[in-house]
């Protein structure tokens, strides 16, 4: 078997149990990060827990969960241990900016009232009941899969990259 072929499945079990944890624990931030764990053994159960209010930072609608649990998988493939690695800081974060930007491509943003809109034609306050019995009306848990999926393949295939490469250099300004 190729080594790209084998690159190709790890990403779609990958992009697919995401999706699966998304719909099974209703977390886009767990279940990304989840998958991401699983496949790569990062961390541990303490790590999931420390996502638990990430879906869009709380439910305010910023950041998409499925793209903090996929950053958190990222910080623990390349991050630092030592504060003085400074190497360590460069890649992880270089390899965050790359998430975000391809993420962008697909969803139009990162935010997840902006990714809601890209999905469902609207965005919902999801600390309000009528918004969130709406949301859940539009089959919010099914359609909800797309992103923690694409963030999880997204993720996964920066770690399947980076893994060899020692050094990620911030961008010359």
């Amino acid at each position: 078997m190729s080594q790209e072929l084998n690159k190709e499945e790890t990403l779609n079990g990958l992009e697919q149990k995401a999706g699966d944890y998304e719909e099974r624990f209703a977390s886009c931030s767990q279940g990304t990060l989840l998958a991401l764990q699983e496949t790569f053994n990062l961390g541990n159960a303490e790590v999931l827990k420390a996502a638990t209010a990430m879906p869009g930072i709380a439910l305010r609608g910023e950041t998409c969960g499925a793209v903090i649990g996929a950053m958190m998988a990222v910080g623990l493939a390349f991050g630092r241990d030592n504060p003085e690695d400074w190497q360590a800081v460069q890649k992880t974060t270089m390899a965050c900016r790359k998430l975000c930007k391809e993420f962008e491509a697909i969803f139009g943003s990162c935010n997840c009232r902006d990714v809601q809109h890209h999905i469902f034609g609207r965005s919902y306050d999801l600390t309000d009941g009528k918004d969130m019995k709406a949301f859940a009306a539009a089959d919010a848990i099914r359609k909800c899969r797309l992103p923690a999926g694409k963030a999880a393949r997204i993720a996964g295939g920066l770690i399947l990259e980076g893994s060899d490469k020692k050094n990620i250099p911030f961008p010359v300004l």
